[in-house]
């Protein structure tokens, strides 16, 4: 049988594919532009949208199981009920749900509302699912690298009661070996849910002391309010989403997204090997521009 990939050409559903080819499944995944996606051989690829009720229900035809992955959009809660009732309507009760962490207490912002909306659904409508909670992404800092490297500054208002940030890349194998255990179980097994965090729980000084150390020089911490970094989003994207954001960034200070005791040993247990670190992410990103 087949497992359906929905997101596959993000930071995350790449290397979820990427990760269930190296295991031998057999993967689909769903995009709107084929001609503008790469996908390693032997991938089988669907044209359409999650809006498109006709190629929604090709894509899941012979499908056994279901990553769900749904970028945020403006319509984000609708594309996640329509799919999950096209899933349902397929037989095909077997889902990996990428949610988020605590996505049941800060439903002000709307995509965590959006995703606690979602794991109720997964639960009321009777599906075998692995919900992934994940903390902020490591990935996301790829957008202000330029900022920490050309001024010096860390410009995330993260606060200071720390964030477990996450990397992509575990994310992704953590998805692929829970999609790999409910796709090859004999029979339905009970919902499950794993929070996804990184080895440390990091503050914006924290963050900003990493990479004063990496690049052998003074990287400081912008702060905690976030209207700036509202106006630096809204210019490269949607003012609506741009104010999602800011009120995300508001939680960050107000709460933080700090693991529960024992996740990161559970998640080193799953992958029989440490976490990807904050700190090299920041090697990485410095090693890349010290060869240009």
């Amino acid at each position: 049988m087949t497992i359906l990939v929905i997101g596959a050409t993000g930071r995350v559903g790449r290397h979820v594919v990427q990760q269930l080819v190296n295991r031998g499944a057999r993967v689909r995944v769903l995009t709107r532009d084929p001609s503008k996606a790469s996908f390693p051989d032997g991938v089988e690829v669907a044209q359409g949208d999650l809006l498109d009720i006709d190629a929604l229900r090709t894509a899941f035809t012979g499908v056994s199981t279901l990553f769900l992955l749904n970028a945020v959009t403006g319509d984000e809660f609708t594309q996640a009920i329509i799919t999950l009732n096209i899933a349902s309507e397929a037989g095909v009760d077997r889902v990996v749900y990428l949610s988020v962490l605590h996505a049941n207490r800060a439903v002000n912002v709307p995509h965590f509302a959006v995703k606690s909306g979602a794991e109720r659904m997964l639960e009321a409508m009777g599906f075998s699912a692995t919900i992934l909670r994940p903390s902020y992404f490591i990935d996301n800092e790829v957008m202000i690298k330029d900022v920490i490297l050309n001024h010096g500054v860390y410009p995330m208002p993260i606060g200071n009661k720390g964030v477990a940030m996450v990397d992509a890349r575990d994310i992704a194998e953590v998805a692929a070996i829970e999609l790999i255990r409910r796709e090859q179980a004999p029979g339905k097994l009970p919902t499950e849910t794993i929070n996804l965090v990184g080895p440390d729980t990091l503050t914006g000084s924290n963050v900003a002391a990493i990479w004063s150390e990496v690049l052998d020089r003074p990287v400081a911490y912008g702060g905690d309010d976030p209207s700036g970094f509202e106006q630096n989003m809204a210019t490269f994207m949607p003012k609506w989403m741009a104010y999602e954001m800011r009120l995300m960034a508001e939680r960050y200070v107000s709460d933080g997204m700090i693991p529960d005791q024992g996740d990161v040993e559970r998640l080193t247990g799953i992958l029989g090997r440490p976490l990807h670190s904050y700190r090299d992410f920041a090697n990485e990103i410095a090693a890349t521009a010290s060869r240009f």
